[in-house]
């Protein structure tokens, strides 16, 4: 690490611990020192009238690579997320071919370290490219570049599959990420589709003692039911994503798990309120135009995710600005190993400058991602991004991303 020491002056600083004033010091890519009047040497930035936060983690987004790069790919994904603000991601399996062992792992990886915006880890089947009955592989999954197993997309049916991916992945010390779904009951429910997987795979997992996460949890049952089996010492945690907080079903746009009620969305903030909820995930689906029109499920996201966050939860003081980094940063990190989610000396120097008071007009046009699908297209939204720090160095800055080739 040889970036140049970083002076960020008159700041507000927020993580999960603490929302107060501050100057902080950032030196070979680490916080060094956070505290007032800070007089050191190297770059300063001021940061009057702005928040300083640990930059976001994203426990689950779809950069489309490889197989469906017209959709996304590691570059333009990885652009789209140090615009939003995060410098880790972890991508799902569902590529072409689906990711089912270390060498699609460490392609990714490093295509992505090349680049050098954000750290990727790159999620690998649970079943063999997703055929429901072969979960073999996972005892060959060795990379560290993998920490989570999951189907996205498509949900485990078989009890007996299931338990044994949940046995293997406990023994490689891996999380099994679950998409909640039944395909035979969605077609008629999708709420009892989701409510019956999770039940059976909060059952699988108190058997196994697995680590089990349910990705972007939807209904006001599902997440009751994670609730009792946290408190009953069951190795669970979970995500909802922005558009389920915020949106309902009086919308017509297409999600996977789909929109819910109003009645839902309180369940979900509740949750957040007891901390049943563990974070925030984009679920970050970019499509083409033309896929969209088709009716492919899902919306682009990861850059304007902490926005719709801030605007629509942290705005209405529905939850505090250091829930939503706990939320956004923190939790994940510690999920995915990462040291990174608190402004705290030793942690590495994943940062993001906030304009609390910016509003900005939703505007696909401006979308680093190839996909442009979303429903907040023309909303106007607060709170952000102006500069993106990453291990110590500037990558994102008024709307320009700073590529390794720009700095040398």
């Amino acid at each position: 690490m040889n970036s140049e020491p970083l002076l960020i002056k008159n700041v507000t600083i927020c993580d999960k611990n603490r929302h107060e004033p501050s100057d902080v010091w950032i030196n070979q890519g680490i916080i060094e020192l956070v505290e007032k009047h800070i007089e050191k040497p190297g770059k300063v930035i001021d940061g009057e009238s702005l928040t300083l936060m640990p930059a976001f983690v994203d426990m689950h987004a779809h950069f489309r690579d490889p197989g469906y790069t017209y959709k996304e790919d590691i570059t333009t994904g990885s652009k789209a997320a140090i615009k939003g603000g995060y410098t880790t991601v972890n991508l799902m399996a569902n590529t072409n071919p689906i990711c089912n062992d270390d060498q699609l792992v460490e392609q990714n990886f490093n295509k992505a370290k090349a680049l050098g915006l954000v750290d990727v880890f790159q999620t690998c089947s649970i079943t063999k490219d997703f055929n429901g009955v072969d979960c073999d592989h996972i005892e060959q999954i060795n990379s560290p570049a993998c920490k989570v197993i999951s189907d996205d997309g498509n949900g485990v049916e078989s009890d007996t599959v299931m338990k044994k991916a949940m046995e293997l992945a406990q023994k490689k010390g891996l999380i099994v990420s679950s998409h909640a779904e039944y395909k035979s009951i969605s077609q008629v429910d999708t709420r009892a589709s989701e409510n019956q997987m999770t039940q059976r795979d909060l059952r699988l997992c108190a058997q196994t003692n697995a680590h089990l996460h349910m990705a972007h949890v939807s209904t006001k049952e599902a997440v009751r039911m994670i609730a009792d089996a946290k408190s009953n010492g069951v190795n669970v945690t979970c995500e909802c994503t922005p558009h389920h907080l915020t949106l309902t079903n009086q919308i017509s746009y297409t999600v996977h798990p789909p929109l819910r009620e109003q009645l839902d969305i309180e369940a979900l903030i509740s949750a957040i309120n007891d901390q049943t909820v563990d974070c925030i995930a984009t679920d970050h689906a970019p499509h083409s135009f033309q896929d969209k029109e088709k009716g492919s499920v899902g919306m682009s996201s990861i850059e304007i995710a902490f926005s719709i966050c801030f605007t629509h939860l942290v705005k209405k003081r529905i939850i505090s600005l250091m829930t939503l980094s706990q939320l956004m940063s923190f939790n994940p990190a510690r999920l995915l190993g990462v040291h990174k989610g608190l402004i705290q000396k030793g942690y590495i120097a994943d940062l993001v400058l906030i304009d609390p008071m910016a509003e900005f007009e939703v505007n696909t046009s401006e979308f680093f991602s190839k996909g442009k699908n979303t429903p907040y297209t023309g909303k106007v939204l607060y709170g952000k991004v102006m500069m993106v720090i990453k291990d110590g160095v500037i990558k994102y800055e008024n709307g320009l991303v700073i590529e390794r080739s720009n700095h040398g």
